[in-house]
């Protein structure tokens, strides 16, 4: 039967992860970052699956031929997960595997429901790859600033969508006191709004993981690359390794990650299916 584990029992995953695979697992397991685990023994699992905190899927671990976990993945997400994935606004399952091996167990343990997929393209950045040349003008009017205890506490009450930035961090950690402690991040300002933001989501070591959004009615500005390339900077100076993950089908995404020297270093897969009905 599948069950929760506790989250002072997370250690028992860090064998289960795979080394190459994704931070996101690799922060949840080391509770760098919220999140959920469910595996077949909570004594000593063989198999998991992890649910990151900011909702944002779900990432199959350990061994994949596990039969008697494979069995029970359908009838746990339909009867645990579905309810609580309702409750927060989601309707779809986005899942992926940790290793290779996962996609043809995904594949089989979910062929009666209507199964899409998509790629996902993982980056990272040493410094000596870094487009350090690359000068973006900005337009009037953008400012570049640090994310803070300033800029988030909003004392002077100069930002009228503050709200924003206290979303996004607190979609990723537990507190702001977390962040501040342990991440990196930059806003774009611009007439006492915050309208693009590039921080760490998840971190693991030396290794932060961005999460980068532009409000919509400022993309094409080019602002994300300006300011991931203010983050990216601030992360190289301190001896950290920039790590971006997205879907290879985000054309403006790998843009700006490849403009800034990125390095594609893997692909993985990722899979999704409607959570109201087969």
């Amino acid at each position: 039967m599948i069950k929760e584990l506790k989250r002072t029992d997370f250690h028992k995953c860090r064998t289960l992860l795979n080394e190459q695979g994704q931070l996101e697992a690799k922060a949840i397991v080391e509770g760098v970052n919220p999140g959920r685990i469910f595996v077949d023994d909570v004594e000593s699992p063989a198999s998991g699956l992890i649910w990151l905190g900011n909702n944002d899927g779900f990432i199959f671990i350990g061994n994949e031929k596990n039969e008697g976990f494979n069995a029970e993945i359908n009838p746990f997400i339909d009867a645990v997960i579905q309810p609580e994935a309702k409750k927060g606004g989601l309707t779809w399952f986005e899942g992926v595997g940790n290793h290779f091996g996962w996609d043809g167990t995904i594949e089989k343990v979910f062929g009666s429901r209507q199964l899409g997929s998509w790629n996902q393209k993982v980056y990272t950045l040493l410094k000596d790859d870094f487009n350090s040349g690359l000068e973006l003008p900005i337009e009037e009017g953008y400012i570049i600033e640090k994310i803070d205890s300033s800029l988030y506490g909003n004392r002077d009450q100069s930002i009228s969508n503050i709200s924003f930035l206290h979303s996004k961090i607190l979609e990723f950690w537990p507190s702001p006191e977390h962040f501040f402690e342990t991440g990196v991040g930059y806003s774009t300002v611009y007439k006492n709004e915050v309208v693009a933001v590039c921080f760490s989501g998840f971190v693991v070591d030396q290794v932060h993981c961005v999460d980068i959004e532009t409000l919509e009615e400022h993309q094409g500005k080019k602002l994300a690359q300006k300011v991931a390339r203010a983050f990216v900077e601030e992360c190289l100076e301190q001896g950290l390794v920039p790590y971006w993950d997205c879907m290879e089908s985000n054309k403006p995404s790998v843009a700006v990650a490849e403009n800034l020297g990125f390095r594609n270093v893997f692909d993985y897969k990722g899979y999704e299916f409607k959570l109201d009905g087969n």
